[in-house]
């Protein structure tokens, strides 16, 4: 009996050997999974998936149905080059001096720091990036100088036979230019204006320009989806889809509400796993670089400052954004966010919210329509407050109640203490973080100014305008062009 019992054991454990042995070789023998990013200019969660419900996007909305959907995802800036300078390199932009958008003296990063895919060459990854068209390069719009070339190419194409990719494709859309859905076009008299906008035909055929053209990037990021399938690499892709920061209107791009930091963000995997999955964390666009990393298998270096967003045990309870100097326009705006609160700080409050932007002035209809209002005394709060000539130094927004963040809390006594609480959160943060050139070097800022005047008049002589044309003319010319397209 008692040899019997031994033999029973020596089998049992042999058959746990060789089942260890069996599932190491798989793993051993498993292909590392592609990373695929799909990146859209100026795109704010309003799609289809997110509870819009006069655009069309059926490729998002199905890929948040294979996938995990956040509803809680930020850029850690609201306009391009930082925002792009941070989540490629997984840091903070104000950690690097990558703050300012944009400039002509451009540093090497500060060691340690590495584009990410520098690491994920290391492992053994091809790694590129393209627009749609996979021959040509996509957009990069960095404030640093990498250390080595950070692509290998610009499509997964050139890698070698099964090799796996880190592959970005970049996405024009939705910046400006719109570009109009001849398949579905908008009325604009159904679209939901936010109430700091003033209800005018003019806002309404803008947005839903803005929309058509969500609709047209929802068709160009199902062609780059189905190419997946038809090339057999969708069942080893994880998708990432997101956009570099919020929509290009009026306190949307280049400003730290919602509309300005808040993006679409959908990671699909392979095999259905976590499909249909709605996730209300808090996401940084820098927890992405570690992420993908964790999810490939490459090593996370210890400098990165963002966190594996599907990490269980380690999550983000608050979130950080900064905005700098936007070409020629200076500014300096911190914002610390929790789930419910958000905290801004305004470093120039006697400056106007509306400081003369030339990219702003030569593309943005509905800036001019509010300046011709607020010259009438035509407009009411709260969307004559972004007309005002000086803002407070402290914005803080209930954003359960205050979705819109219209109701500034600051001078409220039953918030002081919750004010205190986020002031010393944001200044502990700038104080580790925050750490960029400043003042910024008066010649680089003075170039800077020059080089906005000059393309704001170049870009308006294009078209046929004159760069000192009055505003009511200005309007005129916008109703007429919006009216031919």
């Amino acid at each position: 009996m008692s040899s019997f019992k031994t033999l029973h054991r020596l089998t049992f454990a042999l058959l746990i050997v060789v089942s260890l042995g069996l599932i190491f070789l798989q793993c051993q023998s498993k292909q590392s999974p592609n990373i695929l990013w799909l990146v859209s200019e100026d795109t704010s969660p309003d799609l289809g998936c997110y509870g819009d419900n006069v655009v069309k996007t059926p490729n998002l909305d199905q890929l948040a149905k294979q996938g995990v959907r956040f509803t809680h995802a930020y850029a850690t800036c609201p306009v391009c080059s930082p925002s792009r300078s941070a989540f490629m390199t997984g840091m903070y932009q104000t950690s690097i001096s990558a703050q300012q958008h944009r400039t002509d003296n451009k540093k090497t990063l500060p060691e340690p720091v590495r584009v990410i895919t520098h690491y994920f060459r290391q492992a053994g990854y091809y790694v590129c990036n393209s627009s749609l068209n996979p021959d040509q390069p996509g957009k990069t719009d960095w404030n640093f100088l990498p250390n080595e070339e950070p692509f290998d190419g610009t499509d997964w194409s050139g890698r070698a036979e099964g090799q796996p990719f880190f592959q970005q494709i970049n996405f024009r859309l939705t910046h400006r230019p719109f570009e109009r859905d001849s398949l579905n076009p908008i009325n604009p008299a159904e679209v939901d204006l936010p109430p700091y906008y003033p209800d005018h035909p003019i806002t309404r055929r803008d947005w839903a320009d803005y929309l058509e053209s969500l609709q047209v990037l929802d068709r160009q990021i199902g062609l780059a989806l189905q190419r997946l399938e038809d090339e057999g690499l969708a069942d080893n892709t994880i998708v990432f889809y997101f956009g570099d920061h919020g929509r290009p209107h009026v306190r949307g791009k280049q400003w730290l509400y919602e509309g300005g930091i808040q993006v679409p963000l959908i990671v699909r995997f392979p095999n259905s796993r976590k499909s249909g999955t709605v996730n209300h964390r808090l996401v940084s666009l820098i927890d992405l670089a570690p992420t993908s990393m964790k999810l490939a298998g490459v090593d996370i270096p210890d400098h990165l400052q963002g966190i594996d967003i599907f990490n269980f045990w380690k999550r983000r309870r608050i979130l950080y954004a900064a905005r700098d100097r936007c070409d020629g326009t200076e500014d300096r705006i911190r914002c610390v966010r929790t789930h419910r609160y958000k905290l801004i700080h305004n470093y120039y409050p006697d400056r106007p919210y509306s400081q003369f932007n030339g990219y702003k002035k030569y593309r943005y209809p509905v800036l001019t329509l509010m300046h011709i209002l607020n010259k009438r005394d035509e407009l009411t709060e709260p969307v004559s407050r972004f007309m005002g000539t000086t803002r407070p130094e402290y914005e803080l927004y209930d954003l359960e109640q205050d979705t819109y963040e219209i109701n500034n809390l600051i001078d409220d006594p039953h918030y002081s203490r919750l004010t205190k609480r986020l002031q010393g959160i944001l200044s502990s943060w700038e104080t580790k973080y925050d750490t960029g050139i400043y003042p910024e070097d008066s010649l680089e800022l003075e170039q800077q100014k020059q080089l906005m005047y000059d393309k704001y008049r170049e870009r308006m002589s294009n078209q046929g305008v004159d760069p000192d044309i009055a505003d009511e003319d200005y309007l005129q010319w916008w109703e007429m062009k919006l009216s031919e397209q």
